[in-house]
């Protein structure tokens, strides 16, 4: 149970330059910085992330997600309108039905027309808040294929630069379509980084989130207990809570790779740490207060001031000592957000 805290969305704030964005992915994708927080001692380590495997030991349990991001954003046309409209797909309701943020909101009626490329198009059938539209898609043949053609990857809009190639910004462990949103922190990843940590005994685990308006959605709210987080399908397969109860029962570290895999374990863990095979739809909000019951590390990307995700690493190397490490990280250059560098929390 979280405890009710005072805490105002501005305690979540740092400042950050705008030229420490990072606007392109580093190659290889392994060469990214790494800035270290081991909290056992309290002390900070500046690094690449292809030293990881130094913080890493054998028995180690990587937990990853391995959602994949698919072409979610659209540009069309509302029905006897010239201006363009902006489509983001967030998750999937039925084979037609999708909830969608669009981009000029206010000309997405409840009942609005949209046209796209390709003979696709969507009729707005419910209307909620924050831009939130929920709309049926009409099209002939496969939609899929139709938004392999037609959609683009969703860049975060702080990156301005255009993406040279798609797949930099999957995982290199991606299999299932249906993010809105790459779970950045495994973007650090190779193959080949991946059989040193293996050849080094360090075992890895797969969990499924589907990143979706959750992590899209700002907080508005003045006291973060009044923010509303929205749900995200995700899946833990009979294999993998295997792999996690395994290493819970025997003491090893259970290591999440992004806030994402955190939030699954976090959903379904029981009070000693274990899970269970599962799918469902997650509002976790973890803030601090929060008692982590499975997760001992967390590897992720430097966040948004404000956001849900800055809060939740709060909650696990706490408000304080977060905003510290942050600060750090500014004076020392690092990059920041979707393809920056690295922190690692043990």
């Amino acid at each position: 149970m979280q405890e009710k805290q005072t805490l105002t969305t501005h305690d979540f704030y740092y400042d950050l330059p705008e030229e420490l964005i990072a606007q392109t992915p580093v190659e290889p994708r392994d060469s990214s910085r790494l800035l270290v927080y081991d909290r056992s001692c309290d002390k900070i380590y500046h690094r690449h992330f292809y030293d990881i495997a130094d913080y890493l030991k054998e028995g180690d349990l990587l937990v990853v997600n391995n959602t994949r991001v698919i072409p979610a954003r659209l540009f069309g046309h509302v029905e006897n309108h010239e201006s363009v409209l902006e489509t983001l797909l967030l998750r999937r309701i039925d084979y037609t039905h999708w909830e969608t943020i669009m981009k000029p909101a206010r000309k997405a009626r409840l009942g609005s027309v949209i046209n796209y490329a390709e003979g696709l198009s969507a009729v707005v059938t419910e209307v909620g808040d924050y831009g939130s539209r929920t709309v049926e898609f009409k099209f002939e043949g496969v939609f899929e294929d139709i938004l392999d053609r037609v959609g683009n990857m969703p860049l975060p809009p702080y990156i301005k630069e255009k993406l040279q190639d798609k797949e930099r910004y999957q995982t290199v462990y991606s299999r299932i379509d249906g993010s809105a949103a790459a779970p950045t922190a495994g973007l650090h990843f190779t193959p080949e980084l991946i059989d040193k940590l293996k050849a080094k005994g360090v075992e890895f685990a797969t969990v499924l989130l589907h990143i979706g308006l959750g992590t899209f959605r700002p907080v508005k709210e003045e006291n973060i207990l009044d923010h509303k987080m929205h749900t995200e399908y995700y899946e833990i397969d009979e294999e993998n809570a295997d792999k996690i109860n395994k290493a819970v029962k025997e003491g090893r570290r259970v290591i999440c790779v992004g806030t994402t895999s955190v939030r699954t374990l976090e959903t379904v863990a029981d009070e000693n740490g274990y899970v269970r095979p599962c799918k469902g739809e997650t509002d976790i909000f973890i803030y601090p207060g929060y008692r982590f019951k499975c997760v001992k590390g967390l590897i992720t990307n430097f966040h948004l001031p404000e956001s849900t995700l800055i809060m939740l690493v709060s909650a696990f190397a706490g408000r304080e000592k977060t905003l510290e490490i942050y600060k750090t990280a500014v004076n020392e250059k690092y990059r920041f957000f979707s393809f920056g560098d690295a922190c690692f929390f043990l």
